[in-house]
């Protein structure tokens, strides 16, 4: 059984993941209207702790794709499927 701590650690995961996705999703937005834009350095300050919000706003809206530094989503989000698999590994073999 996995402990109400983990279980509250995965929805703040949920949670930063989702604002991650939003903030893609507002600068994408803003990008087509032409305002003021979220720096880059914020989007992967967002994509570092949330990669799975990040990485789908990417793909789904079409937006940093291009850009060879935001390629380092990929990493991220393999760093955290490595750390969050070694976290539950106990969880899961019993």
């Amino acid at each position: 059984m996995i402990p109400d701590t983990t279980l509250i650690y995965l929805v703040l995961y949920a949670v930063l993941n989702i604002f991650s996705f939003l903030t893609f999703a507002d600068d994408k937005l803003k990008a087509k209207n032409n305002s003021w834009r979220t720096s880059e350095k914020r989007l992967l300050i967002y994509a570092f702790v949330g990669p799975i919000g990040a990485l789908a706003g990417m793909k789904l809206l079409r937006h940093k794709t291009h850009k060879i530094k935001f390629k380092i989503v990929y990493v991220f989000l393999l760093l955290h499927i490595l750390v969050i698999g070694y976290y539950l590994m106990p969880f899961l073999t019993g």
